[in-house]
């Protein structure tokens, strides 16, 4: 008995001096723990939460231009999967990312971490941009709705029904908190932003893929009946109606009224809206353009599906320079801080050089990027079709 005795109590000594060492290792384990987890936060990169690229292209005009710096070496600080492709282009405001994907989601993601806010799920694949007007989110999907959205929430406000998909990206009116956005109902469409009701309609005769651009009092578009046209913002009358020679699937862009586009068959041109007619002409035979332009100061940029990232000169059309990349250019590039910023379906994100083209940075992702860069407070966000969203700053 007295040996049983003196058993039970070395188990329990031992037992206490176990738990006693047990219990100072998850005390240090958890310091240390802590203590890294306030090293992540320290290390976060901190967002100005008052810069925005509201929309498709960064602004109403669709030029395509960011403000401030942009580093000539940029390190990924987070990325964000979903769950299909993403070729839809971000907006950023308040602190937020809001984007589409091809899994039927529109999600709202937080700058700082990449950590998903909330996400809406529409009825078919997102690849509209949205638009961030009056703490809202606009965007189409490919199941023939507009959504408006709580941009804090995510919750519906109001849904607008067309004929067909949408996939280019709404625009807003702000001087009226009126969305404009074009579908493959042939159509351009102008509804109020508070409630979703019908404003006035434009019919074409075919597709409208790409966004509109607003300048001037005017909604300038291209669509697939070959088209750019012009309508009054008031009441969606026709302005001026130019024949480019082949379909327009990108997004013209607008510097007061003079466009420009490309085409399906290797043209890029400037409009005059106003006489309607073609100021130049740019040829590149045979390479469809579907990538919307950046509007320098002196310089027209857009890509190419031949490979090509292509700078013309914005008084005359003339060739300055082009950037060979090894695979279509459909993503949209942005201009900011003298470089030029896009994505090409070789998998890879390049900054080039704008005064020359020549190859600064690049990041191979890896995966086709067919959306284009949203470039705000030195971060530049793009999507790729992994189904990742990618955030890129400073190092």
């Amino acid at each position: 008995m007295k040996l049983a005795a003196k058993l039970i109590a070395l188990i329990i000594i031992f037992g206490i001096s176990f738990a006693a060492v047990f219990a100072i290792v998850v005390i240090k384990y958890d310091s240390i723990f802590i203590s890294s987890l306030s090293y992540a936060a320290v290390q976060k990169p901190s967002f100005n939460n008052s810069l925005k690229w509201s929309m498709f292209r960064g602004n109403p005009a669709l030029t395509g231009v960011a403000s401030g710096s942009l580093s000539n070496s940029l390190k990924l600080h987070w990325k964000f999967q979903t769950g299909e492709s993403v070729k839809s282009s971000a907006a950023i405001e308040n602190g937020r990312v809001y984007i589409g994907s091809g899994d039927k989601s529109i999600y709202s993601i937080d700058i700082n971490n990449g950590q998903k806010v909330w996400s809406f799920q529409t009825g078919g694949m997102v690849e509209s941009s949205p638009c961030i007007f009056k703490d809202s989110v606009f965007v189409g999907s490919s199941d023939s709705f507009l959504y408006a959205l709580n941009a804090k929430t995510g919750n519906l406000k109001w849904k607008y029904e067309t004929d067909a998909r949408i996939l280019g990206s709404p625009n807003a009116i702000t001087s009226k908190s009126w969305i404009v956005f074009g579908g493959y109902d042939n159509k351009i469409h102008c509804v109020d932003a508070a409630k979703g009701k019908v404003i006035w309609t434009h019919e074409t005769s075919n597709y409208i893929n790409g966004a509109p651009a607003i300048a001037g009092g005017m909604v300038v578009f291209g669509g697939c009946d070959a088209f750019i046209r012009a309508i009054s913002i008031s009441n969606g009358k026709m302005i001026a109606e130019i024949d480019t020679g082949a379909y327009v699937a990108s997004s013209p862009g607008l510097s007061g009224k003079i466009a420009y586009s490309g085409n399906y068959i290797g043209k890029f041109l400037a409009i005059d809206t106003n006489t309607k007619k073609i100021i130049w002409t740019y040829e590149s035979k045979d390479v469809p353009f579907f990538s919307s332009p950046a509007i320098g100061k002196g310089q027209i940029v857009f890509g190419g599906r031949d490979k090509r990232l292509y700078c013309i000169s914005r008084d005359k059309g003339k060739l300055i320079w082009t950037f060979q990349a090894r695979d279509k250019i459909d993503s949209s590039p942005v201009i900011c801080d003298n470089k030029v910023v896009f994505g090409s379906d070789d998998g890879r994100l390049y900054i080039v050089n704008l005064s020359d083209g020549k190859e600064i940075w690049s990041y191979e992702i890896g995966s086709p990027i067919a959306g284009s860069p949203a470039v705000v407070g030195g971060m530049v966000i793009i999507g790729a079709e992994d189904g990742f969203v990618y955030a890129f700053g400073p190092k």
